[in-house]
């Protein structure tokens, strides 16, 4: 969707009496649609999910972010401890049980905040993932809430295009070898052989956090 498809389509849920979220990890290719939002309505609740585990770029690059757009920021966190994130040896669950870490900080925190709103304004892109390539523009989600992926047709060259035409910055870590950034424990550098998200869990047999798969409907 392009600017207009996506005013329009908010301006629908506004009529709609609808209550509309994003959510943002604040790597380079998420403040394409966060610029594109801070456009039509600052308003807009933006949570970002604080793991804890972040790199301090990632929070640094947040905090820019969300004072140049003029951002409505929701720092969103786990009411679980760090203390009681460990395992019975004593190892942090992302290293054990990297999908219950990310249940515990992602999608729990997450899945509460679906019961307050009614649209979900997700930045998946179909160029992703296989995952999110099957997704649709409008998807149910959980608590009769409504995914809507204004992205999903956009690929990586639209993202650097928009990115160029309105001079917008890059996460500090891209021009250090890292493409698809997450926690620290769980992020690598790109290979140069590898695709954008296989620097995300490697090793663990895992691409997604559970957000794109546990917190939608089929």
């Amino acid at each position: 969707m392009d600017f207009e498809g996506i005013k329009t389509k908010l301006m629908q849920y506004k009529e709609e009496g609808k209550g509309v979220f994003t959510s943002s990890s604040f790597q380079t290719h998420s403040i394409v649609l966060l610029h594109i939002l801070s456009r039509i309505d600052k308003s807009i609740p933006v949570y970002f999910i604080n793991t804890g585990f972040h790199f301090p770029e990632t929070l640094m690059f947040r905090d820019e972010i969300s004072e140049r757009f003029g951002l409505n920021l929701v720092d969103l966190k786990t009411p679980v401890s760090m203390s009681r994130q460990l395992d019975q040896d004593g190892r942090f669950f992302y290293a054990s049980d990297p999908d219950y870490c990310c249940f515990l900080n992602k999608t729990a925190p997450m899945q509460n905040v679906l019961r307050e709103y009614d649209v979900w304004i997700n930045g998946v892109r179909g160029d992703q993932s296989a995952v999110r390539k099957a997704m649709k523009v409008e998807q149910p989600a959980p608590h009769d809430s409504i995914r809507f992926h204004p992205m999903l047709d956009w690929n990586a060259k639209m993202i650097w295009q928009y990115r160029k035409e309105f001079d917008l910055p890059e996460h500090p870590l891209d021009s250090k070898g890292y493409m698809s950034i997450g926690c620290a424990p769980c992020t690598r550098k790109l290979d140069p052989d590898m695709q954008e998200r296989e620097a995300r869990w490697y090793g663990m047999n895992k691409v997604e956090c559970g957000l794109h798969t546990d917190l939608v409907k089929k």
